[in-house]
């Protein structure tokens, strides 16, 4: 398997960063545009982190991001117990990078642009709120939607109730329920003001308790979750939670060490596995082997 990946992990590479600089290169003056797609889908992307150990570094943060189609499934509603239309995510795929931000955001606008991106109206980013993510958001896919996830939405509304009663579980777990249905309904900015004003009669709690107010209104417009389910858009994150779960089960097993440049060569290789591409990329990565690496991939493969 090693002596496998170490062969073909540079070609898997190649065709990456070809992709990648192709659909991230300026448009060229006078050329057509590409033909547009015949039944544009809703689409959705997400991002997230897994720590992998690299080899004389120690834990770093492995960046993995998932496009996907987002389709109607019918489910049966808990509490009513009727049958209703949710967004579900289909048809995953994926990319991943070890190191900063800037090149993640790279890929996955390739990937997301090759399924289609650029010529949908329909499109969802998803995320549990970290900054990163927002900025990538921002710079290379623009999407109709922004999303912070339900269960760390959830997260930070039980941390707040905790600072709020926290000798008092009855009292905590009433409020947790009541200012739950607020955030659902979308009204962030409610449990914001909520917050702000009880941080001035809890003088312990007032930092923690400001930030977190902070956050609610600052994700305010990324927290609309009782409209975006009726539009039938995702309101949670489980696909990249899944994924970088798989990544990690892969990379980040009992005693496993990886030198920077054996796991670059596996991560094309993984996500190709995972979105179940790997065949159809094969044959472009078959014909990209007949041709020479370039010099930066050729000093990779020695180094791995």
């Amino acid at each position: 398997m090693w002596r496998c990946v170490a062969k073909w992990g540079p070609y898997f590479q190649a065709v990456e960063t070809a992709r990648e600089e192709k659909t991230n290169a300026l448009p060229v003056r006078g050329a057509a545009p590409e033909t547009q797609v015949a039944e544009p889908v809703r689409l959705g992307a997400a991002m997230d982190g897994a720590m992998v150990h690299v080899r004389q570094e120690g834990w770093k943060e492995l960046k993995v991001g998932c496009v996907f189609q987002i389709a109607p499934q019918t489910m049966t509603d808990p509490i009513t117990q009727e049958s209703v239309e949710q967004g579900h995510a289909t048809q995953l795929t994926y990319v991943a990078h070890l190191g900063g931000p800037e090149r993640l955001g790279r890929l996955l606008w390739s990937e997301a642009y090759t399924r289609g991106w650029a010529q949908t109206p329909d499109t969802q980013v998803i995320g549990d709120g970290a900054p990163w993510i927002w900025n990538l958001t921002a710079e290379f896919l623009a999407p109709r939607h922004q999303t912070v996830d339900w269960y760390h939405a959830t997260q930070h509304l039980h941390q707040a109730a905790q600072r709020l009663y926290p000798t008092r579980p009855a009292q905590c777990v009433r409020w947790y329920n009541a200012t739950e249905t607020l955030l659902f309904q979308g009204h962030a900015d409610t449990v914001a003001t909520m917050l702000t004003k009880r941080a001035t009669h809890l003088p312990d709690h007032a930092d923690e308790l400001l930030t977190q107010a902070a956050y609610f209104e600052h994700n305010q417009r990324r927290m609309q979750y009782l409209e975006l389910r009726e539009e039938g858009y995702l309101i949670g994150s489980g696909m990249i939670e899944s994924a970088a779960k798989q990544f990690k089960a892969r990379l980040a097993g009992p005693g496993m060490r990886w030198s920077r440049n054996g796991l670059a060569h596996l991560l094309p290789i993984r996500a190709a596995v995972l979105g179940h591409s790997f065949d159809d990329l094969w044959p472009t990565v078959y014909a990209f082997s007949k041709n020479s690496l370039p010099d930066r991939f050729l000093r990779r493969r020695r180094l791995c």
